[in-house]
């Protein structure tokens, strides 16, 4: 077996049990539960490198399963699922740290290979620190970005969007680059979920290194050192 785990939160019987089913085959360890209260006292005594959570779920919804994860293991990556398809629920999914967002029903194996994925770009191999300034070091090797010291808590989507502007300094990238980058071609939603990557990046970083360029996408500006 596979040392990844997988908890999957999905109220649906027939759906649970089916998607649980393809995950063993592909040699991931899965925990299914039906509500929100189930997934997160799970989450309180246990690990998994992955959490793929169905939004309207009783209890707890997977939107405040997602917050809790972001709050209390922020290191866990994370797909919603829901057959919510609006812009507006994606956007908020991703608003609040969420790794991806794939609309139901989806066939099993897309799934697979979304988690895939995303488990993929965490073993990458290790890399060499990028120190931005004295204050914002990118540690590659931990998929981590330090402010003063401490991490800034970035889910596994923003810290690639970031470390490919920082790989592109002064070149204006398109969202659709960036969403190759990030998802490697995987995505098949609004390209305007970079925008709330972006949004929550300049909430987390100690100055503005992200400049929008209008009409194409995002730039990477060296800070100065203060």
């Amino acid at each position: 077996m596979k040392q990844e785990t997988i908890l999957l939160l999905e109220d649906e019987t027939t759906i649970r049990e089916v998607l649980s089913e393809y995950i063993l085959m592909a040699d991931y360890n899965v925990v299914a539960v039906a509500n929100g209260d189930a997934a997160v006292n799970w989450l309180e005594n246990n690990d998994c490198a992955l959490a793929v959570l169905d939004i309207m779920v009783p209890k707890r919804s997977g939107l405040e399963v997602l917050a809790w994860i972001h709050e209390h293991k922020p290191e866990t990556a994370v797909i919603m699922l829901s057959a919510l398809e609006d812009e507006a629920t994606q956007l908020s999914a991703f608003n609040a740290y969420a790794d991806d967002y794939v609309v139901k029903p989806v066939p099993p194996i897309l799934l697979l290979k979304r988690i895939e994925t995303i488990l993929r770009r965490i073993k990458q191999p290790t890399q060499t620190e990028v120190v931005i300034t004295e204050r914002l070091v990118i540690k590659p090797e931990a998929y981590d970005v330090l402010v003063d010291g401490n991490s800034a808590g970035l889910t596994l989507s923003e810290f690639l969007l970031l470390h490919e502007l920082v790989k592109n300094p002064g070149r204006a990238l398109t969202r659709e680059e960036l969403i190759t980058a990030i998802y490697q071609d995987e995505y098949f939603g609004s390209d305007r979920v970079i925008d709330s990557h972006v949004k929550n990046l300049r909430k987390k970083l100690p100055f503005n290194c992200i400049k929008t360029v209008v009409g194409i996408g995002y730039q990477y500006v060296p800070p100065k050192d203060d």
